[in-house]
């Protein structure tokens, strides 16, 4: 978990470490959440999911 227990961008990134980063702050397994974030983003058309991704890469700051 991050300094304060919140949730962070995780250092074990295949790109911006936001999947990483919410599997590991509820302690799922990282590439299943990369691959339910992928299928959900396939299945609303892409363009939502790749929004949100931007918009918590932007937003959840760097595991230290």
């Amino acid at each position: 978990m991050g300094k304060n227990g919140g949730l962070t961008r995780s250092k074990n990134r295949v790109l911006g470490g936001v999947c990483a980063g919410i599997a590991e702050h509820f302690g799922w397994s990282v590439t299943g959440t990369r691959a339910g974030y992928v299928l959900v983003s396939i299945l609303s058309a892409a363009f939502p999911g790749l929004i949100a991704y931007l918009v918590l890469w932007l937003v959840l700051p760097q595991r230290r």
